[in-house]
């Protein structure tokens, strides 16, 4: 007679195995850190700046924005405020994964929903529905945390080392890095292409952007395509 007998896996473990499963995002994260830090030092940022900034931000889409705008006088406000548009969605994120943390006492919900980017949200949505399958409870905090933990430390470290040396390679847009990020994310929405319907607020956000871009001095078309995107989806959203 045989007897099976499940072995839970360690919360350590379950942290290296979170390590290693997000560790080849990595090669695509350690070039986006670097052209991030490059980008700033080229603004003027210290590595240790940029260190801070993706330390307390930890959200690439708003810190490129952010290099961006870096200009002396330092434009406070603007760059506040598309700090705030762009990272709204992990609004949505954060309230899409709260039902899954209930019961995680709340010093450590509140870490990990800090740690949370697209590459960590994304992996423990997919960790959950394993979870829901086999019978365990959905939210896999130590798992979770590894995968948050090499996400952070390669884009913080690498984002400051690529201040450091920014100014030692010159102008990188020269050398068309600028486009990787851009195109990545295209890659992203070809990824979450739903149909015409569904993408008209994307259009808008796209064309009110561009209209600003050419007409109006400054970044204002950041905020411009994000709220005009946010308020479309609202408006298409209230009429179905």
């Amino acid at each position: 007679m045989k007897t099976n007998i499940m072995h839970t896996p360690s919360p350590h473990n379950e942290f290296i195995r979170g390590i290693k499963e997000s560790s080849p995002m990595l090669i695509g994260l350690l070039p986006w850190a670097l052209i991030l830090g490059m980008q700033g030092g080229q603004k003027g940022m210290t590595w240790l700046e940029m260190l801070l900034m993706t330390g307390m931000n930890f959200a690439g889409g708003s810190e490129f924005a952010t290099v961006d705008l870096w200009a002396e006088p330092l434009p406070i406000l603007l760059i506040a405020t598309v700090t705030f548009m762009i990272n709204s969605r992990h609004i949505l994120m954060g309230a899409a994964l709260a039902p899954h943390l209930k019961g995680i006492p709340l010093k450590k919900a509140v870490p990990a929903l800090f740690f949370m980017c697209d590459e960590s949200w994304a992996m423990a949505f997919s960790e959950i529905q394993k979870r829901k399958a086999a019978g365990l409870p959905a939210f896999n905090m130590p798992f979770y945390m590894g995968v948050c933990f090499i996400l952070y430390i390669t884009w913080i470290g690498f984002a400051a080392l690529g201040a450091a040396v920014g100014p030692v390679f010159g102008n990188v847009a020269a050398w068309g890095f600028g486009m990787a990020f851009p195109a990545v994310f295209l890659v992203l929405l070809r990824g979450m292409w739903k149909g015409f319907s569904a993408s008209r607020p994307w259009f808008v956000s796209l064309i009110i952007a561009s209209a600003v871009y050419l007409t109006v001095d400054g970044a204002w078309y950041v905020p411009a395509g994000a709220l005009s995107g946010l308020l479309s989806a609202y408006l298409w959203g209230e009429q179905k």
